[in-house]
């Protein structure tokens, strides 16, 4: 299984994932992620077959927004919705971003507990997020700290300098 990015011949793919995996669909949004942010649009190939997908978007200076995130039924459990994620990561910290978000049901707890693994961290219920009036949870995560902090000095006096450790940003996927 390798992740890539979207093709417009995954299109149908995608869809049949989106509408087994989502209860509110519409087709339109996703060839829009395409048209204005393609390189935030990847899928999971299994041999040439579309298993899961990720579209994702920059939507300030510093946060990258996942906008859906979804594996077909008979993939999931393998790890592929884990290799979506670190994927977009990549992709958002190549972009210089620090902070990644998404939303997610309340009822998904599966979903909830894979986000969490992957250190995102749950701020706040959004009441009737979803138009069948559920409730959403706003999950934030980290996706870079300060490379390197520190002052040598303040007003005169030598300072402690913390160091982070640098960040590995691949050029790949």
């Amino acid at each position: 299984m390798r992740v890539r990015y979207f093709r417009p011949q995954d299109f149908e793919k995608v869809m049949e994932i989106e509408s087994e995996a989502f209860e509110e669909h519409n087709p339109f949004i996703y060839m829009n992620f395409y048209e204005m942010n393609n390189e935030y649009f990847l899928v999971a190939d299994y041999n040439g077959y579309v298993v899961g997908f990720v579209a994702g978007y920059q939507m300030s200076e510093t946060e990258g927004r996942i906008f859906s995130l979804a594996v077909k039924q008979d993939y999931r459990g393998y790890g592929i919705g884990t290799r979506l994620l670190e994927a977009i990561m990549r992709v958002f910290r190549r972009k210089a971003l620090r902070y990644a978000n998404l939303e997610v049901r309340l009822s998904n707890v599966r979903a909830q507990s894979l986000y969490r693994k992957m250190d995102f961290i749950p701020c706040w219920i959004e009441h009737g997020y979803y138009s069948d009036g559920e409730d959403g949870i706003i999950m934030k995560k980290v996706l870079s700290p300060h490379i390197r902090t520190g002052v040598r000095r303040v007003l005169g006096k030598p300072a402690h300098q913390r160091e982070w450790p640098a960040l590995k940003i691949r050029n790949k996927i």
